[in-house]
């Protein structure tokens, strides 16, 4: 791919910190980033042997360092001595369930981890370019779709309040400390290595291959935006390397597939790619979700020149794969 050329040039030799390397998007940012030559620091704190990072031989690779979000001079001292000059911060507490039950340590880990983490880079000279992951959640409910950047944040539940306030202090270390931050808001991403299985896709996926009928606990009619994994690294990498060339410094990107799906639409075209009978159990117990989402990706499509890479089946074919061979069901 064209794009992935300049990437090759761009991180050779370069110092990344990565928050979140263990998790889901964070295990395939790190790989690729060792593929692309960069000097990887993943801050890890609790070990997941499963983690998708753990498959192939790219951990081998990078620095870890053992240790939370919420340890503010463990974070500077990490910038410190691996010279850090890009920061990936991916790390959260990012099941919105998990939120509603346990909301004050999605607060410590998603709001004092943002903000420990971007004050450790103000006093870390060295650190060129920041990139914070904000999520779609942080907008709220709006009455106008689909969310564009310059709409407020707004978020009313624990998890979604989190991003917003992410988001709110990114931008204002930006603006008060001229810290070289960027921000990204995503859909909901879904790919092969995602271990949360309470999330829909993955749920959905394993319920198949244990030849159980999917649940779907809301009405169904949800919608949500659907963002295949490798898209958002090749959508964050792109975001790093134009900030500081194309003065981005500070602003907000959504990325997304622009494809709106309902929560049932999406479950019957899994049902579908894996040639199943099965019909989806709709529970109707949705609480505390908003019903209607979805991301205007203009803004990456003209100011970045992003364009997404995989369809929807395109990238739940993928997934699908990836976890057939996870639990030992290929066909």
């Amino acid at each position: 791919m064209e794009g992935m050329v300049s990437f090759m040039g761009f991180w050779k030799g370069k110092n990344v910190f990565l928050t979140g390397c263990t998790g889901f998007l964070g295990s395939y940012l790190t790989k690729e980033l060792v593929k692309l030559g960069a000097n990887v620091t993943g801050l890890v704190r609790d070990v997941i042997p499963k983690s998708n990072l753990y498959s192939g031989d790219e951990y081998k690779k990078i620095n870890a360092v053992i240790g939370s979000l919420e340890d503010e001079p463990l974070l500077e001292r990490s910038l410190g001595e691996y010279e850090t000059d890009t920061i990936f911060h991916l790390a959260a507490q990012a099941i919105v369930g998990i939120a509603n039950r346990n909301p004050v340590s999605t607060f410590e880990a998603n709001i004092r981890g943002t903000y420990n983490l971007l004050e450790a880079a103000r006093r870390s000279p060295l650190v060129k370019r920041i990139v914070v992951a904000s999520s779609d959640k942080a907008y709220g409910e709006q009455v106008q779709l689909p969310y564009t950047e310059d709409m407020p944040l707004k978020g009313s539940h624990p998890y979604d309040v989190s991003k917003s306030c992410t988001d709110l202090i990114a931008q204002a270390y930006h603006k008060t400390y001229g810290l070289p931050v960027c921000i990204t808001r995503c859909g909901n991403l879904y790919g092969g290595g995602d271990l949360n299985f309470n999330r829909i896709i993955p749920q959905t996926i394993k319920s198949i291959i244990d030849g159980e009928r999917p649940v779907i606990r809301s009405d169904g009619s949800f919608i949500r935006d659907y963002f295949y994994v490798e898209d958002a690294v090749e959508a964050y990498l792109l975001l790093a390397e134009k900030m500081n060339e194309l003065d981005l410094e500070g602003q907000a990107f959504n990325f997304s597939n622009e494809i709106q799906l309902t929560v049932l639409e999406l479950v019957n075209i899994i049902l579908e790619l894996m040639n199943s009978e099965l019909k989806p159990r709709i529970l109707n117990q949705g609480s505390n979700e908003i019903r209607h989402q979805y991301l205007s990706a203009k803004k990456a499509r003209e100011v970045l020149g992003w364009a997404p890479g995989y369809t929807i089946e395109e990238g739940l074919k993928k997934t699908i794969e990836w976890y057939r061979e996870f639990f030992g069901k290929e066909e």
